[in-house]
């Protein structure tokens, strides 16, 4: 990982956690995930804000006064919104997609949830989803969430990761080894 994105990376981790075990005290999970999701597609959705969170032509009062505008208007749980005023501050608004994923990934571990990482040559069907889905969970022993992608490069087969494990069975990964065998004989 680069350096720049570890120190995103670290910044996003302190504030999730943060913010996470305030909403477990207040026992408030479900508020904050529907808030996160609401927050991801404005996001995606909104290249203006996502200007905002990036800019520094921006002030940070500026800044504070536009995401908390945002965040009332959309209803975020008083803990993810109140996180964002002091990022807004503190000039970390651009964490924000990390602290999303961050926060995520806290949930889903609460839950006993664990995302698996799926890219394919294409598409996969819904009936493969779940296939490779009930697959993963009685292997890793915890309900596992795909999140299916699709790289045309890899041929065929598919690469998943689960946390720190992966597994590649793409063809190209394959013709790769093959070729790298093939220099150590020639």
């Amino acid at each position: 990982m680069s350096e720049p994105a570890s120190i995103s990376a670290g910044i996003a981790e302190r504030y999730a956690t943060a913010i996470f075990e305030i909403a477990k005290e207040n026992n408030d999970l479900a508020g904050l995930e529907t808030g996160l999701n609401d927050l991801a597609a404005a996001l995606d959705g909104s290249a203006e804000l996502r200007d905002l969170m990036s800019s520094p032509i921006y002030s940070r009062a500026e800044q504070e006064r536009a995401i908390t505008a945002v965040a009332e208007k959309m209803g975020i749980a008083e803990v993810l919104r109140k996180s964002l005023a002091l990022m807004a501050q503190k000039r970390r608004l651009f964490v924000v997609p990390q602290l999303i994923a961050a926060l995520r990934a806290l949930i889903a571990e609460d839950r006993g949830e664990v995302t698996a990482d799926v890219v394919s040559a294409k598409a996969l069907t819904k009936a493969q989803t779940e296939k490779l889905a009930k697959t993963l969970t009685a292997r890793v022993g915890k309900t596992v969430n795909v999140n299916a992608t699709v790289d045309e490069s890899l041929i065929g087969g598919l690469v998943v990761k689960v946390g720190s494990k992966m597994i590649d069975t793409s063809i190209r990964s394959k013709l790769d080894s093959l070729q790298n065998a093939m220099k150590e004989v020639g």
